[in-house]
């Protein structure tokens, strides 16, 4: 599935280790501010991406759990 951009859309590791470096080099303190708000907008971004995999995740994990109970209910 692509973005609206037509990129892949990247994957929720991959997304937190670009965060995690964003945030290495806004530590750092040697960005300038151009930089450092573009920095924090691309964070927004991969922050919005990790938030979004995870509620899938969680949603998969439910359905997945519903299924069980199901599966344990038609044992008895």
């Amino acid at each position: 599935m692509q973005n609206n951009t037509g990129e892949m859309p990247l994957s929720y590791e991959t997304a937190i280790a670009e965060l995690e470096s964003i945030v290495s080099q806004m530590e750092s303190e040697k960005l300038t501010l151009e930089q450092s708000l573009s920095a924090y907008k691309r964070g927004a971004e991969l922050l919005k991406i990790c938030q979004q995999s995870l509620v899938a995740a969680e949603q998969q994990i439910q359905m997945l759990s519903e299924e069980n109970k199901l599966t344990d209910y038609s044992q008895n």
